[in-house]
């Protein structure tokens, strides 16, 4: 762990050096996708991440985020965003039903963690107003890209998608070195499964600052969030059946907020965590704010679908943010009388780009673009294994990530709190020896990668 110069707080990198990343980075194709450009670049975004969550939580000087809207590179990272949405809907189900049996899967795991990376890095840096300007004409893509994952956020959990997600489950940051290394496809895909929950919790963050900054944006920016996505009635599901609020079969409740799920005792069921917050505030931006209202075409399904907010707005959410009972006065009038009809003005609206760029530009091609990087960046030798894993060590050290992470680390094998780390390769934890013992057979593969590659720097 380094420490500043100037006060008591972790430094991955310092502001010059942000500054030359962020400056570096640029827009891969898909098809390059996982080669060593790629990875450095992921590296860049990686380190920028952890200081620009780190420059938050400590109220430091936050020269990740004036570095990305000065070199104007939120759009750059956007587009980095959507070619690995892509990726993994369009390469990674293809990967997984061919016959390929990589000898790690890291340079897999790092393109679906990339995803990850990208969405916790805007969700750091939108808070504030100069960078969501920064985004531009991207915006609508990046509304779009919102509006897909909490719909998926939404249907695979009335599915009972996530519901193996284990309640001690962390953000997915805190996934060893070890335990990918050993990892198979087949567990790639409950690691995914982590990664796509943990995005869609992001989104509820990266929406609520794009819909604050609205008059901002692209005129048809609020267009896109009322009428053609009909962002209102997708809140309304979210604080219907939250994703994030989960009870177990004896009654007791976990509620998943700032990268964990965490049990809720009954005095405190109704207290709003910063997630649920974020969910109402923007609920509250969207009907409340004038020009919406003026907008926002209030037919009978969508008011019908909107006064269910009545259930859930009591005395104790309005105590914990008082401008709901604006809110909840609004909803009784509407309950009683229908609103007036929507003001239609005559506005040419823009049509996000990105994607639909990127779709054509692959269309037809997935299948060659899977076995063109099956064969040249996913089936590393093992001299190419041992760099990966010393990139990926380096990448994730672990005192940096401890300094993110507030929670105790857990055992590899059972899950529970642990004290003792493995002495040979420092990378995998366990709570007793029997523990390690009887976990050993697995971590030996990554333990005896792990001490080589620290051996031969």
């Amino acid at each position: 762990k380094i420490m500043a110069a100037h006060g008591d707080f972790s430094v991955v990198i310092y502001q010059p050096e942000a500054e030359a990343y962020v400056e570096s980075l640029k827009k891969f194709s898909i098809k390059e996708i996982g080669s060593m450009n790629w990875l450095t670049q992921h590296e860049y975004l990686e380190k920028l991440n952890m200081q620009a969550v780190m420059n938050a939580r400590s109220n430091q000087d936050e020269y990740v985020k004036e570095a990305m809207v000065s070199f104007d590179k939120v759009p750059c990272v956007i587009q980095e965003l959507l070619a690995t949405e892509l990726w993994k809907q369009n390469i990674f189900p293809l990967i997984l039903k061919s016959d390929f049996k990589p000898a790690s899967t890291i340079p897999i795991y790092l393109v679906l963690y990339h995803e990850a990376t990208i969405a916790n890095l805007l969700e750091t840096i939108l808070y504030y107003k100069e960078s969501c300007e920064g985004c531009g004409d991207a915006a609508l893509d990046l509304l779009d890209y919102c509006y897909r994952k909490l719909t998926e956020l939404i249907s695979n959990t009335e599915a009972g998608y996530y519901n193996d997600l284990q309640s001690n489950t962390t953000t997915t940051t805190t996934t060893t070195v070890a335990e990918t290394l050993s990892s198979t496809l087949d567990e790639l895909r409950s690691q995914e499964k982590k990664i796509s929950f943990d995005i869609g919790v992001k989104c509820v963050s990266i929406l609520r600052y794009l819909v604050d900054c609205m008059n901002d944006l692209p005129l048809s920016l609020m267009s896109r969030v009322l009428n053609t996505h009909n962002i209102p009635v997708l809140l309304v599901r979210l604080v219907d059946n939250p994703p994030w609020s989960r009870r177990a079969d004896d009654g007791s409740l976990a509620k998943y907020d700032d990268g964990k799920w965490t049990p809720v005792s009954p005095a405190e069921r109704l207290k709003l965590t910063k997630l649920e917050g974020q969910v109402w505030i923007t609920v509250f931006t969207l009907l409340m704010n004038q020009e919406c209202q003026q907008k926002y075409d209030i037919n009978t399904y969508n008011k019908n679908q909107i006064i269910k907010l009545r259930a859930h707005l009591n005395e104790v959410i309005i105590d914990q943010i008082p401008a709901m009972a604006e809110l909840q006065r609004f909803l009784e009038h509407l309950a009683m009388m229908d609103p007036p009809p929507p003001r239609n003005d005559l506005v040419l609206e823009q049509i996000p780009e990105i994607r639909e760029n990127l779709v054509r530009e692959n269309e037809g091609k997935w299948g060659a673009l899977t076995k063109h990087q099956i064969k040249k960046y996913f089936n590393p030798s093992p001299t190419e294994l041992k760099h990966y894993a010393s990139r990926f060590t380096a990448m994730y050290n672990l005192d940096t990530i401890e300094g993110l992470i507030a929670e105790p680390p857990k055992c590899a094998l059972c899950g529970q709190r642990a004290a003792k780390r493995c002495s040979r390769c420092q990378n995998e934890w366990y709570c007793r020896r029997e523990c390690q013992v009887e976990h050993w057979k697995r971590h030996k593969p990554a333990c005896n990668l792990l001490a080589e590659t620290a051996d031969s720097k």
